[in-house]
């Protein structure tokens, strides 16, 4: 099985080839061809005016400043961007704003795929009217 990203022998990462400082260089024309093609299409179609001005926020930010206060954001369909690397993000999850810190592996992401909308289901005891069979619980 092979993947987008490796890490070279001296243990730096690559993504198709090229290394987080390249990514960081490169303009967003010559980026779109590596990503996955959900993300190109993305990219390609235009991101909405609320997706650049995070892309604006995420840039105007130092990754210092980013840690202790994180870029609060609705847009779990964002793709990750290398200039997101290195940057907290708090991403809303349908209830709350959870932190997201961006490695270089995230690359190629959406947020909202490091952010679940879903917790565990428990399932308790059975209650008032259920069935005699829905009623039995087996001892552990």
């Amino acid at each position: 099985m092979s993947s987008d990203y490796r890490t070279g022998r001296e243990g730096e990462f690559t993504y198709h080839g090229h290394t987080l400082e390249d990514l960081q260089t490169m303009e967003r024309e010559e980026l779109i061809p590596l990503l996955p093609a959900r993300q190109r299409r993305t990219l390609k179609r235009g991101l909405s005016t609320y997706q650049e001005k995070l892309i604006s926020k995420a840039s105007e930010r130092g990754e210092d400043e980013s840690a202790n206060d994180p870029i609060r954001t609705h847009l779990r369909d964002m793709p990750i961007l290398p200039e997101f690397v290195g940057k907290t993000f708090a991403v809303y999850n349908g209830q709350s704003f959870e932190r997201v810190r961006v490695q270089p592996e995230m690359i190629g992401h959406y947020l909202g795929e490091f952010q679940l909308t879903r917790g565990k289901v428990e399932h308790g005891q059975a209650g008032i009217g259920a069935t005699r069979s829905s009623k039995f619980v087996p001892l552990k």
